[in-house]
């Protein structure tokens, strides 16, 4: 597991119920590693906004998104993007049938799916690339 470097983000996610927990750690660590992977992108700052973990790319050519389960959602979690980007627009046209959505501001996982770490994670870099204007790496 990837130390944190804020404790008030490592508070959050132990506050996380079970279930929830293990796969936005998950998450975490896909994304921290999708970061990598991004040239200039550096490495994330991880924060707290809104009470949610977040991430932004250090060398902010990206867009912030934010980790955390479903209120009443019976297990759900899910990213959550800035609503003013075109980003969840985006995911929609490329991954129709992959995940569920809420809205322009949401990807929710259902906690008994598998879902493939690669399209999470481009989902993750074209929000990590936003601002760019071309297509990550």
């Amino acid at each position: 597991m990837r130390p944190f470097s804020d404790q008030s983000v490592a508070a959050r996610y132990a506050s996380f119920s079970p279930g929830p927990r293990e796969k936005l750690m998950d998450l975490r660590e896909l994304a921290h590693t999708t970061a990598a992977s991004i040239s200039g992108a550096g490495p994330l700052v991880e924060a707290l906004k809104w009470g949610q973990p977040s991430f932004a790319a250090r060398a902010k050519p990206g867009s912030t998104f934010r980790l955390d389960e479903v209120r009443n959602g019976g297990g759900k979690y899910a990213l959550y993007f800035l609503c003013q980007t075109t980003l969840v627009a985006t995911f929609r046209e490329l991954y129709p049938d992959h995940f569920e959505f809420e809205g322009n501001r949401a990807i929710i996982f259902e906690p008994q799916k598998k879902y493939e770490s690669a399209d999470i994670a481009h989902c993750m870099a074209l929000a990590l690339t936003y601002y760019r204007g071309k297509a990550p790496v």
